[in-house]
């Protein structure tokens, strides 16, 4: 998802997205749900939130932050 999208996402939810990067703005709106804040932490795809909004970028992010990391 393209960071003007999880943006509008934010602002539709009362969550002023500011200047913050696009893995803590998602872990942001994660607990603003009132989920956990999990969001590129799941490196091997065993997340058992299936109906996760992030799912589709979680482990793609996750893989590329244990590569930096």
């Amino acid at each position: 998802m393209h960071m003007q999208s999880i943006r509008a996402i934010a602002q539709e939810r009362g969550v002023k997205p500011g200047r913050l990067s696009k893995v803590d703005l998602i872990r942001t709106l994660q607990q603003h749900e009132g989920n956990a804040a999990c969001f590129a932490t799941d490196v091997d795809a065993s997340c058992p939130q299936a109906e996760c909004l992030w799912r589709e970028d979680c482990t793609t992010a996750a893989r590329g932050l244990a590569r930096k990391g």
